[in-house]
């Protein structure tokens, strides 16, 4: 279910049928966390970090206020923090951390040296204290242990199962299979055992038509649309975060999935970026610095002289056309209120229901990814996600890829609870594999 917009819509009857196993897919992700803001707050005056289309979205959306969403957020990273420590100074005992339905940060304790200090030190920063059974260290054993199980399985069950996340709200490892019914080792939970259908990969389409030109104009945000070209083959993707390099340059933070030339990547044959003018190719903006595909998804776009002051902007599109000013990088946690941007279905918004999971996409598999109950469809991979004001993650996969609007999956979201989920690459891990590469925040 990777993102990029590369060809046309595919036939009524292959998006029937995958429209069956959609409701599948996201049903089973739905269950890893909180999935919605059920706070019963009235919309209040516009917050004076967020403009009103934000606002807007805000409140449709989560159901919540502004000032609410903007306090989650940074209750989630304030959390975050203390998880962090926790990890390091009770690792016996801390069994994760994360935001509850009501907003409320709750950090998980097992039985165990220091669980005294570990409590009063979650009680003393506000936390709620869930006693639980296993810590998460003990948790992540056991997501270790599936996996080289798993490596001695046969293909015909190897290939059948789709990923692994330890679920710490509800204390145990989660599974993801493609049918019920696989043989499973016995510390698997059987009721985290999820089914979902296989994601699916776009297919190739010709090069976009028109020429290559077209006047620069106007500043780019994170969510604008770009098209990437490598001789016959283009993608429509949208942009990530701006930023700088270890040496100055302005950069854009994507997706390393929209570079249809992955090898040549900082090399004098690299993929060219250009905007898009409608359908046709605009004046070109950059090249591909760095791609990386596989554990991880997301490119490094250098920007060209002529096109840097486009990108000279700590902004994210928001709904309406207005912009959000990113002022910080965050890391993900469960429940934390989320809103993405993308070229394709916009800025919408949902809550973080697994973090640090491994999801098989396509031939490979994604590695410490976080997903949000959020629709996102072709043309928005590597779009970028924040929290808050602050920047969380690239847009890289969906299970919900091959309808053609949101509207319909979103509307049996509603009825059934089985909602989208948008899979993410954390911008916090991009940043700690190249040292040197920031995103802007002012």
């Amino acid at each position: 279910m990777l993102l990029p917009r590369i060809g046309p819509l595919r036939s009524a009857a292959r998006q029937t049928r995958i429209r069956k196993t959609a409701i599948a897919a996201s049903a089973a992700i739905l269950l890893f966390g909180p999935t919605a803001a059920v706070a019963s707050a009235q919309p209040a005056d516009p917050a004076p970090n967020l403009p009103a289309d934000l606002v807007a979205a805000v409140t449709r959306d989560l159901k919540i206020s502004p000032e609410e969403y903007l306090h989650r957020a940074d209750v989630a990273q304030q959390v975050a923090g203390f998880a962090t420590n926790a990890q390091n100074q009770y690792p016996e005992v801390f069994g994760g951390a994360w935001l509850d339905d009501a907003g409320k940060a709750v950090v998980a304790l097992a039985q165990g040296p220091k669980a005294d200090q570990a409590r009063a030190a979650a009680e003393s920063a506000g936390f709620q204290v869930r006693n639980v059974a296993k810590s998460e260290a003990a948790l992540r054993g056991e997501k270790s242990a599936f996996e080289q199980w798993l490596d001695t399985q046969p293909a015909e069950v190897s290939a059948l199962v789709r990923g692994a996340v330890v679920d710490t709200v509800n204390n145990t490892i989660a599974v993801r299979v493609e049918k019920a019914g696989l043989p499973l080792p016995n510390f698997i939970d059987p009721a985290r055992v999820l089914v979902m259908a296989p994601p699916v990969a776009a297919e190739p389409g010709p090069p976009q038509a028109g020429d290559i030109a077209g006047d620069a104009h106007g500043a780019l945000a994170g969510g604008d649309g770009f098209a990437s070209v490598a001789g016959k083959t283009s993608l429509r993707c949208s942009l990530g975060f701006n930023g700088t390099d270890g040496s100055g340059n302005t950069v854009n933070i994507t997706a390393g999935h929209c570079n249809p030339n992955l090898e040549a990547a900082g090399t004098a044959d690299a993929a060219g970026v250009y905007d898009i003018n409608g359908d046709r190719l605009g004046a070109q903006l950059g090249v591909f610095q760095k791609s990386v595909l596989g554990a991880q998804d997301y490119s490094v776009v250098r920007i060209n002289d002529q096109a840097k002051d486009r990108f000279a902007n700590n902004t994210v599109r928001g709904p309406g056309g207005g912009t959000i000013a990113v002022d910080g990088v965050a890391t993900p946690v469960v429940g934390a209120p989320v809103c993405k941007s993308g070229a394709r279905t916009g800025f919408s918004c949902g809550v973080v229901n697994a973090v640090d999971q491994t999801v098989q996409v396509g031939e490979r598999e994604l590695t410490q990814s976080f997903s949000a109950n959020i629709c996102a469809l072709p043309g928005d991979s590597g779009g970028a996600i924040v929290t808050g004001t602050q920047a969380l993650g690239i847009s890289s996969a969906s299970s919900v890829a091959d309808f053609p609007i949101c509207e319909i999956p979103n509307i049996i979201g509603a009825l059934t609870g089985d909602a989208p989920q948008l899979f993410a690459q954390p911008v916090s891990v991009v940043l700690a594999d190249n040292p040197g590469l920031e995103v802007r925040t002012n």
